[in-house]
């Protein structure tokens, strides 16, 4: 039994609130090899994207029977090169095909294309609608990006799945408050910073302060703000180390301190300016 806690989505389905990310993992079997042990260690969550070039292997290992599929929630996401309404339609079978899945647990538009969005999340509303998705959403979403959304979606979106850490915090609270507002979980990639800041002296002393790592110190963070986080790794003494983030608590002062930390740092794709 996993002991990963759940976070409702807005149309009841949960979402385990730490997930496995897989970005820039092989399509192989040793990718396979991590998600399953991942699985075996407690994981129920795992995120990948048409992009990422690993859904075959993503498949492989869910379908493995390490745990029964119900109890996984698999998320993938459509590319820029498939927004429109039939191209991303097309590109959602073709996911699904590579996983060798029936459903998808979550389906997200990758990031903003301009003039094309609006008629892919209407694609997403009919995969959700026939149930082909259990919940729909987006990432790389900004606030203005959500405004024009939300003025004409039929579902509004269960997730958006953005770069969230301290170190970018305070410039991405807006669209943090604004997701809450309306009901939308933040889902937090790169929630690590992808190493660059591990070894930042504040965050070392609070990791000695907790008996903990610095990692262990971010995700613990972005659970804490409600947020789900999805770490990387192919590792599995860090795949291990990630979940063991639920025995401890970060208190208020240095919640409040973390949340103080922005430096504007964007690790990957800012879409800060994406129209």
């Amino acid at each position: 039994m996993s002991r990963i806690p759940l976070i409702k989505l807005n149309n009841e389905t949960t979402i385990p609130s730490i997930g496995l990310g897989v970005y820039q993992m092989p399509d192989n079997s040793s990718t396979e090899k991590s998600i399953e042990f991942a699985l075996k260690s407690g994981y129920r969550h795992i995120d990948t994207a048409m992009i990422y070039n690993n859904e075959r292997a993503v498949g492989k290992a869910v379908n493995s029977g390490v745990v029964p599929r119900k109890q996984i929630f698999v998320t993938s996401k459509v590319w820029n090169t498939d927004h429109g309404y039939d191209q991303a339609i097309k590109a959602f079978n073709a996911t699904l095909n590579r996983l060798n899945l029936e459903y998808l647990d979550l389906y997200l538009i990758h990031w903003p294309v301009m003039g094309k969005r609006k008629e892919t999340w209407k694609a997403l509303e009919t995969l959700y609608d026939e149930g082909k998705c259990k919940a729909i959403g987006v990432s790389n979403y900004m606030t203005h990006h959500l405004d024009e959304l939300l003025s004409l979606c039929k579902v509004v979106p269960a997730v958006n799945q953005i770069e969230l850490h301290p170190f970018i915090y305070g410039s991405r609270k807006q669209v943090v408050e604004m997701c809450e507002r309306n009901n939308i979980v933040p889902v937090a990639y790169s929630p690590l910073t992808k190493g660059v800041k591990l070894k930042e002296p504040s965050l070392v002393k609070l990791a000695s302060k907790y008996k903990k790592n610095t990692v262990q110190i971010l995700l613990r963070w972005g659970v804490q703000h409600n947020f789900v986080v999805i770490p990387k790794s192919s590792v599995t003494s860090r795949i291990a180390e990630n979940l063991q983030i639920f025995d401890f608590e970060l208190n208020t002062d240095d919640m409040n301190y973390l949340d103080n930390m922005n430096e504007d740092l964007a690790t990957g794709w800012d879409p800060s300016d994406a129209k």
